[in-house]
Parts: C-alpha cells; structure tokens; sequence
C-alpha cells in the first residue's frame, strides 16, 4: 500500500479553509469580539462555497477516470472532513458566547 496522495487543488483548499477558521475561532475565544463573531459568519459562508466549488471539481475529476485521478478523490473526501469539523467549530462558539 502506497502513500495517500491528494491534488494541488483540493489539499491547498482544505488547508486554508482550516487554518483560516481555526484562526478566527481561536480568536473569537480569546477575545469574545463582536466583530470577530461576524467575520467568522461571513468567513463560513464564503469558505463553504469555495469548498462546495472545489468539491465538485474534484469529484467529477475523479469519476471521469478512476483508475488515474485517485488523488481527487482523495481530496474530495479531504474537502468533506471540513464539514464535521465546521460543526465542532459553530458548537464551541455557541457555547462560549451564550
């Protein structure tokens, strides 16, 4: 069994998009801004159309020729680990700001 192998594309996406997040929950919590709170809304709403778009690119890569495009799909199903941790993320802030 080889190394897991993922596209430019999809890991480049899922590698901002958490590291962007997980910066403005860190500090949204250090800080409990108002602001922060927004840009965080924001931030979720443009980083799942972003990702929704990237997803798609991927999966249709990959089911346009399995046997040669397995990093997409394994960058399509990176792209989905963005979905649970999104939720984790939008629990912590609910419960720290009420």
């Amino acid at each position: 069994m080889g190394n897991i192998t993922f596209s430019t594309e999809g890991k480049t996406t899922f590698y901002l998009s958490f590291a962007l997040g997980t910066l403005i929950l860190i500090s949204f919590l250090l800080t409990k801004s108002e602001v922060l709170l927004t840009i965080g809304f924001y931030y979720v709403l443009a980083a799942a159309v972003i990702n929704v778009i990237v997803f798609f690119y991927e999966f249709v890569a990959f089911i346009s020729n399995i046997a040669d495009n397995k990093p997409h799909g394994n960058s399509a199903v990176l792209l989905l680990l963005n979905i649970p941790i999104s939720i984790v993320y939008f629990l912590a802030v609910i419960n720290c700001s009420f």
